[in-house]
């Protein structure tokens, strides 16, 4: 035993470990795969030895060998033996090297099983991490199954390293095992609050990708969802639930209501520009689904507008980006308030960037209006003269033409403009996109039939420039104009002056270079250009005219007949041989104009773009039947040979393409011979303009005569080519216009007397010059409809879809995960698998009484939820935030181990689900607040102990007796509860909504009077022109922030602009301002205020200190614009900020609050008494809890504990009393003096004050 240990440790000290290796595959760059193959022998003999070391370092060695591309699936075997070693460093190098080689077709993975299973209930966690990180990289729906229930076992562990790793495993584990997901998703659902910050992360981040995909399923977590966002400090975490909440809310649009608020504090607070964009896109999604439900957000948008505008103004591209992707998203939904930011987009466009040039053109796409297309598109096309490289070139000729066209011309006046556009696009040198330009040119002609005059004179001088357009014959490229412009004069000839001219230029010899399909359309619509010659000539009675156009068209055509295009070489033959039977019959005598004429009338109309997938199938017609018998299976391999005659490389080369040969070549001496020739020539020839002798004898005379610089002329202008219109008169025509308009609406507002509205005329008052025609061509039988018939469903292999599944029905037997049991035997026999009639007697007494018990549960939660709703028409409908969150939230019921739940049925799942949907309903109404009221403690949620679970093992009888017991007991706890209420009657005030026996028939004359009118809202400052009110919000998780809400009142009849506020800020509190700015510069309020209308902006100030109340002095600036001009005016006002705004209303447990009060932690006292305005106690409570953020922990008679924590974490604890003189006394504790003083005081402030 002792030389084997010995000689295993001998072998270990020769073998080469992991750095041996990697050294030595740098060493062997020459021969690498001789070496790897060397070291693989070497391997496998180490995975012979009995001595696990020697087995995990070879692994350890593989594992990099695959990495480098080499496959070990040969060693799976070897790997497992690693992974089942007992030593912790052996075991994770083996389930390193089975998390990178394992994959669902290994075929040891069944070996594994019970070996993973073990590692998941070792005492080291550690070992258990191992397995379950390995795990997640090599789970198939076997080890899924078969491993679930340890899994969940494991999210009740104690140790948080454990918990994570296991709720982190279970999303791989339902994509594999998608029926694992309902039973799990309680437990997964309890992690959520779980007291570690990374077991409840991990659990966010699992439903949150659930969630993803199926977000319906997912609705009922958001109160809870909602809980963590307004509570959490983690970014990432919020992030994540952000997501959800804006996948969640196009589903429930009551939702977005609740984010509005959060969202936006969140959007004043935050500093991480991460958490920024997702608020930003979160928000943007609330905004379009509750935007038919609420009429005006424009504070908000405004608000994301703004911050998106720093992002974009930032010098990081990444956030620039982001910027105007976001950007993007608001354009689609309110456009003018991006339009406002039309100068930074366009700057945007001369970024560095390109991906920013093109995200900046798409913004553009969507801020074009009647008014300001003109002005954007010649911008456009300045910047596409300077750009650089073809691609971004050509992005931005492809941007013009789809800012134009998009919704069917929508923003266009002035075809000929457009026209112009396109003529001017042309110039564009290199372009791929000829075929769109062309495209556009047909279009515009075929449905603007105003503009065919002016679009035909234009067409025809491109054809007498197309020696131009012809040299650039690649495919794509500008010479596919020339298939419009001869495709429209020879349709629209009627509009041409001279028809002549364009077939002369259209049977120029230089047409035979351009590509086949445009030379097949010149043959075709010359001889349409004939037949308008023709008409011309005979109506006039010009022979000479009809003579020497019939024979240039002989003498032309003949070029097209031996085109090597097929399509060119037929229609030129036909074309040919349909003149020679004209001109033989005009020989004759004949006229033959309206012959000719009649084979080209009629209207051409576009084609619809779903034309072709609208023809109806035809009666009978089966479309996947064979048409000819199909062929056997064995006929492919019998017939041998290539299918296609072997071709040459350049045979099919494309006619108009260029064959590049190497020319000839002269030496350097034949150059310098030709150099002196020509210098000879140039002296000799009189006409040669010489240089004088004073700049010839410096410069002339050693310039390389080979070389003769080209200097380059800068063009400020582009060239013009005769015949063409420019578009900057068409701007200048529609500013005129908009000029005109403006001084006759001016006239037409004095002369009626009009006030208050703006200059700027509406898209609806620019006229359209030109309508568009909207008649297209359908095939017959067809259905016009914008349904495309595309299927948009997921893909076959989406693991999401098997994962769509409603979690709120209740579990069924069969859905139960399956766990592992030994075999039962009593007295050594096995139980009896068939049940006698006596028991199946008991069973059906049993389930009968289940079932009445299901049906009185029903009932109760009927009434419990008619008297909600009664009380809430009675409050108004409108919610009141001094409710505790613990009576806010859905009752909670005590959650139930996976296994133990009874058999669901279809009554059980039906009422399951009402439920849910009731809680969420509940969660989302206004109602879930009632009005604030004393709390005592027997108004309780129903207990969770009255759902009784019976195992299946358990006898009927004790069941019966068990349940009637349970009965017994209820019924004499509410008699009691009865007769104690009865004592209390006076004293004691319920709570609306909550319906309890003691209260059910208590008159209205009993009843305290209602509650005074209470607003959070107080003034800040006012004059005749404005009006500013304020409220304060604070969130636990920004303990140094506190956020003002002003209200801006508008009291005139006039327009009031340019609102900047500023604070002088003190050495405790300051006002957050833009990003870079100093202290003394001011924040612009993000709107315009109309006339007798407000609007609410939202300011952020950051706090060291809260112990002391705040005062900022502040000063508001603005201009009131009137007719008679702009008044330029400004308003003090003085912001307070008392340490109670600080103050968060907390729930608080009364074990907890006396706890607190007896760990001595709350070391400073204050106690103070006064006389209140309201002597009814309840009302006291009310305000105290309204104000200053209290919750009402416990309350007797006319004494109340109450419990509140500052944003810096303080807890505060008041007693307080009713006196005999209806005086009040209110004792104080917390763990800061000054803290507790000041808070006394705005409780009494708020208390006697009228």
């Amino acid at each position: 035993m002792a030389l084997r240990k010995v000689k295993g440790t001998l072998e270990r000290a020769m073998d080469k470990n992991m750095q041996d290796l990697v050294r030595g595959i740098r060493n062997h760059k020459d021969n690498e795969a001789k070496y790897i193959s060397e070291c693989l022998d070497e391997i496998k003999q180490e995975l012979r030895q009995e001595n696990v070391a020697g087995k995990a370092n070879a692994v350890s060695k593989l594992t990099y060998l695959q990495m480098l591309g080499y496959d070990v699936s040969w060693a799976a075997f070897n790997i497992i033996e690693v992974m089942s070693s007992t030593k912790f460093t052996y075991k994770r190098i083996g389930y390193l090297s089975a998390a990178q080689s394992f994959h669902d077709e290994t075929d040891v993975l069944m070996l594994t099983t019970n070996m993973i299973r073990k590692d998941l209930s070792a005492q080291n966690m550690y070992d258990a991490g191992a397995a379950l990180s390995g795990l997640a990289c090599f789970i198939t729906p076997d080890l899924a199954r078969d491993l679930a229930n340890d899994i969940m076992t494991l999210l009740s562990s104690t140790k948080p390293y454990l918990r994570k790793k296991a709720v982190l495993i279970l999303y791989k584990v339902f994509l594999k095992f998608p029926e694992a997901l309902r039973p799990a998703f309680p437990r997964l659902k309890d992690k959520l609050e779980d007291p570690d910050t990374g077991v409840q992360s991990a659990a966010v981040n699992v439903i949150c990708e659930l969630a993803r995909k199926n977000p319906k399923n997912y609705l009922s977590l958001a109160p809870i969802f909602f809980k963590l966002m307004t509570s959490s400090t983690n970014n990432w975490m919020l992030i994540k639930i952000i997501k959800l909440f804006g996948a969640l809310t196009p589903l429930e649009p009551r939702l977005g209501k609740k984010l509005i608020e959060p969202l936006t504090n969140l959007i004043h607070s935050t500093s991480a520009m991460s958490l920024l964009y997702e608020c930003i896109n979160t928000v943007i999604a609330v905004l379009v689904s509750i935007s038919s439900g609420v009429p005006s957000h424009s504070a908000s948008i405004q608000l994301c507008v703004q911050k998106l505008r720093i992002l974009i103004e930032d010098s990081d591209q990444n956030l620039k980006y982001l910027g105007l992707l976001a950007m993007s998203r608001i354009l689609k939904t309110h456009p003018k308030s991006v339009q406002a930011h039309k100068d930074l987009i366009l700057q945007c466009l001369d970024d560095k960037d390109e991906s920013i040039r093109l995200r900046a053109l798409d913004l553009l796409y969507g801020m074009v209006s009647k008014k300001n297309l003109m002005e954007i598109v010649k911008k456009l096309m300045i910047h596409m003269d300077r750009a650089e490289g073809s691609h971004y070139r050509d992005e931005l000729l492809a941007k013009i033409i789809e800012i134009c066209c998009q919704s069917n011309y929508q923003y266009i006046t002035n075809f000929e403009w457009y026209i112009s556009i396109l003529v001017e696009l042309t110039r564009t040198e290199g372009t791929h996109h000829g075929r769109l330009i062309a495209s556009q040119m047909l279009d515009v002609a075929i449905r603007v039939q105003a503009i065919r005059h002016f679009a035909v004179a234009q067409m025809a001088t491109l054809l007498d420039n197309a020696h131009i357009l012809a040299n650039n014959s690649q495919r794509n490229g500008i010479c596919e104009v020339l298939y419009a412009a001869s495709w429209i004069c020879g349709e629209f000839s009627e509009h041409l002056k001279d028809p002549k001219s364009a077939l002369e230029a259209m049977l120029k010899p230089k047409v035979t270079n351009l590509p086949g399909h445009i030379q097949s359309i010149f043959v075709q619509n010359i001889i349409k250009l004939y037949s308008a010659v023709l008409v011309k000539a005979e109506v006039e009675e010009d022979t000479e005219v009809l003579t020497e156009t019939g024979q240039l068209l002989l003498d032309k055509l003949p070029m097209f007949v031996q085109s090597a295009d097929l399509e060119v070489q037929e229609r030129a033959c036909c074309v040919l041989q349909l003149m020679k039977y004209v001109i033989k019959l005009q020989d004759k005598g004949m006229k033959m104009s309206d012959d000719v004429s009649a084979l080209f009338t009629g209207e051409l109309n576009p084609v619809a773009s779903k034309a072709q997938r609208k023809v109806p199938v035809p009666e009978g017609l089966d479309l996947d039947e064979w048409i000819n018998p199909p062929p056997s299976d064995s006929s492919d391999e019998d017939i041998g040979g290539p299918m296609f005659l072997p071709t040459m490389e350049n045979e099919h080369r494309l006619t108009y393409q260029s064959e590049t040969k190497k020319g000839y070549e002269p030496t350097e001496k034949e150059l310098n011979e030709q150099r002196e020739q020509r210098k000879v020539d140039q002296m000799n020839n009189p006409h040669y303009l010489k240089a004088e002798q004073k700049a010839r004898k410096g410069s002339y005379n050693d310039v390389d005569g080979g070389y003769i610089p080209v200097s380059s002329i800068d063009l400020s202008v582009p060239l013009h080519v005769p015949g063409f219109r420019t578009s900057d008169k068409y701007i200048q025509l529609a500013k005129e216009q908009q000029n005109s308009g403006r001084k006759s609406k001016k006239k037409r507002k004095h002369r009626k007397g009009r006030k208050g509205r703006g200059d700027s005329a509406s898209d609806d008052d620019i006229p359209v010059i030109h309508a568009v025609s909207s008649a297209i061509e359908m095939p017959e039988g067809a259905n016009v409809s914008d349904d495309g018939g595309e299927d948009n469903t997921r893909p076959a292999d989406d693991p999401h879809r098997l994962l769509d599944i409603n979690l709120d029905e209740p579990l069924k037997p069969d859905e139960r995960l399956p766990v592992r049991t030994h075999r039962v035997v009593i007295d050594g026999l096995k139980i009896e698998e068939s049940p006698t009639p006596a028991a199946e007697e008991k069973h059906k007494k049993k389930h009968r009484k289940e079932k009445e018990r299901r049906k009185e549960k029903k009932e109760k939660k009927k009434e419990r939820k008619e008297k909600r709703e009664h009380a809430v028409n009675d409050a108004g409908g409108e919610p009141n935030l001094l409710v505790s969150p613990e009576e806010e939230s859905p009752e909670k019921v005590t959650p139930v181990t996976i296994n133990s739940l009874p058999n669901g049925s279809p009554e059980q799942g039906q009422a399951a689900v009402e439920d849910k949907t009731d809680e969420l309903d509940f969660w989302l109404s206004g109602s879930d607040a009632a009005s604030p009221v004393k709390l005592a403690p027997e108004v309780t949620a129903t207990p969770a102990k009255e759902v009784v679970l019976t195992s299946e093992e358990e006898s009927p009888k004790v069941t019966e007796e068990k349940h009637s017991k349970k009965k017994k007991e209820k019924k004499t706890k509410k008699e009691k509860k009865k007769s104690r209420d009865k004592k209390r009657k006076s004293e004691y005030e319920e709570a609306e909504g909550i319906a309890t026996p003691s209260k059910e028939h208590v008159s209205d004359t009993e009843l305290p009077p209602p509650l005074p009118p209470m607003s959070s809202y107080q003034l800040l400052a006012e004059n005749p022109a404005i009006k500013m009110v304020y409220e304060t919000r604070v969130t636990p998780q920004q303990g140094h922030n506190i956020v003002a809400s002003i209200v801006f009142s508008n009291l005139t009849s006039s327009h009031v602009k340019d609102l900047e506020f500023n604070v002088l800020d003190s050495l405790n509190t300051k006002l957050v301002r833009g990003i870079g700015a100093s202290q003394h510069d001011v924040v612009k309020v993000p709107f315009v205020l109309l006339p007798n209308a407000q609007n609410e902006g939202q300011f952020a100030f950051t706090v060291e200190s809260i112990s002391m109340p705040q005062k900022l002095k502040g000063t508001l600036t603005y201009i009131v614009k009137t007719e008679d001009g702009s008044t330029h005016d400004k308003l003090d006002f003085r912001i307070h900020l008392p340490c109670s705004s600080f103050i968060v209303a907390v729930p608080c447990k009364g074990s907890d609050f006396a706890e607190l009060l007896s760990s001595g932690e709350l070391d400073e006292k204050f106690s103070t008494n006064f006389s209140p305005t309201d002597s009814e106690f309840s009302h006291i409570l009310a305000k105290i809890c309204f104000y200053t953020h209290f919750t009402v922990v416990e309350q007797v008679d006319n004494t109340a504990s109450l419990y509140a924590k500052s944003v810096q974490g303080h807890h505060v604890c008041l007693l307080v009393k009713q006196l005999a003189n209806s005086g009040i006394s209110i004792d104080g504790k917390s763990t800061d003096s000054s803290l507790i003083t000041n808070i006394l005081d705005d409780v009494k402030a708020c208390l006697t004050t009228a």
